[in-house]
């Protein structure tokens, strides 16, 4: 059987799923119900500094987009960090921290960019016997407007220097956690590499309205009338995190460096996405907020009977796997060429494919033939782009078949290529051509 045990920059818990920082690991209570349902890790709800607690809105704090039937696709969140006196939470910490060693317990924390702050944080958390810290630097709203969380994530020369702190003024591995409203997510994962975090974990939500009310005219959750941005995530920012992810996994000034995925991760497939690309585990909230804790049951069978099928003995055998096979475009291969194949047998005769492709694409798609209703493909004007496969309600009924060497395309007229040729040499390249002379 696969052993799905998990060894994070030294942290051990017996699976890859922990909870992320966020409402469902805010107290001992729900801590200890998500360790007994079987998550491997949490991470703690972001503490702040010692004083008075921050304040939260008491009206509504989400806000949500569903698709047609009702599924949560992304939840938009105007939460702060704990509300809670910072020493409820470290007596609480430790004392879930005794109950369940064998359990990642991880603090997140958020405090003014400034030493003498975090100095005086540190040692009350590794007081508590936690694992590990993981440093906010993501949450876009309220706290950002206070000079802390993506405000200092946007700044790499701030990243550094609080990595650098952190590093000097705890023995606690020191996890940095990522800002995705950025351009370029490269240079704060460089950052925080430079000041010597121990990882990284991405990504944060992302700043986000995901509504109007159009009844009253204000963003939703609507607070008395007024809204504001808020923090978007759930299974609609998957994309965005798994290409972030790949992003510093593949970068020669982070490779090695150990990632914690999060954003979207809902079943054991988006967990085992996350760890191809090179995440070392992942982070879950979303999926915990809408389901309950017992999804990770969910998680951890998937994923081992997956490992099983697939003759993957350990997660080592699976993280990183996919990361050589993300490359730039103008790498990838001209001369490989695929077709539209539609099964007949499958087809419902909905016509999604034709109509997509008739009105957005390249009309490779018939709608009759010999006077009937018939969608078949025109291999002579398809050119590969798999828009039908991806309209078509019916799974497998449409499906891309390469063209072997030697056979002819139809669309060119020219036989399929065996060699690899890709932009950087085509003659068509501006560059190309200037190197060629």
């Amino acid at each position: 059987m696969a052993d799905i045990r998990n060894n994070f920059v030294g942290i051990k818990s017996p699976n890859p799923f922990w909870l992320a920082s966020a409402p469902p690991t805010d107290k001992a209570y729900n801590v200890e119900r998500a360790f007994k349902a079987g998550w491997g890790g949490v991470v703690w709800k972001t503490l702040g500094e010692e004083g008075p607690p921050v304040v939260n809105v008491n009206g509504p704090r989400y806000g949500a987009i569903w698709g047609a039937d009702r599924r949560l696709l992304g939840l938009n969140n105007i939460e702060l960090i704990t509300d809670r006196d910072l020493y409820v939470n470290l007596r609480e910490m430790k004392q879930v921290k005794m109950n369940w060693p064998d359990r990642a317990l991880i603090a997140s924390i958020m405090v003014p960019c400034e030493e003498n702050a975090w100095k005086a944080i540190l040692p009350l958390v590794e007081e508590t016997g936690a694992d590990g810290i993981e440093l906010n630097f993501g949450c876009p709203h309220g706290m950002s407007e206070r000079g802390m969380g993506s405000a200092v994530g946007q700044v790499p020369e701030y990243i550094e220097m609080v990595v650098r702190w952190c590093k000097q003024y705890t023995r606690m591995p020191v996890i940095t956690k990522l800002t995705p409203n950025i351009t370029d997510i490269r240079r704060p994962a460089r950052a925080a590499h430079a000041g010597g975090t121990d990882a990284v974990s991405l990504i944060n939500t992302i700043n986000s309205i995901t509504s109007v009310n159009l009844d009253n005219f204000s963003p939703e959750p609507s607070i008395d009338g007024k809204g504001s941005h808020g923090g978007y995530c759930g299974p609609a920012v998957k994309p965005i995190a798994l290409n972030m992810v790949a992003e510093i996994a593949r970068d020669p000034e982070t490779a090695g460096l150990p990632i914690s995925g999060i954003g979207g991760v809902t079943t054991w497939r988006d967990a085992a996405e996350f760890l191809a690309l090179g995440a070392g585990n992942v982070q879950v909230c979303t999926a915990a907020m809408t389901y309950g804790f017992k999804i990770v049951q969910e998680m951890i069978s998937g994923l081992s009977n997956w490992m099983d099928a697939k003759g993957h003995r350990s997660l080592d055998d699976i993280i990183g796997r996919a990361t050589p096979n993300v490359t730039d475009w103008k790498f990838l291969n001209l001369n490989y060429i695929a077709k539209a194949h539609i099964d007949q047998d499958a087809c419902i005769k909905c016509g999604r494919c034709h109509i997509a492709c008739e009105d957005t694409s390249h009309q490779a798609i018939t709608a009759f033939v010999d006077g009937k209703r018939h969608f078949e493909v025109m291999e002579d004007e398809c050119v590969g782009c798999n828009l039908c496969v991806n309209v078509c309600p019916v799974d497998n009924c449409i499906t891309m078949v390469p063209l072997k060497a030697g056979a002819l395309d139809k669309r060119t007229g020219q036989k399929v290529q065996k060699t690899y040729a890709n932009w950087t040499t085509h003659p068509n390249n501006p560059s190309a051509k200037q190197a060629a002379e």
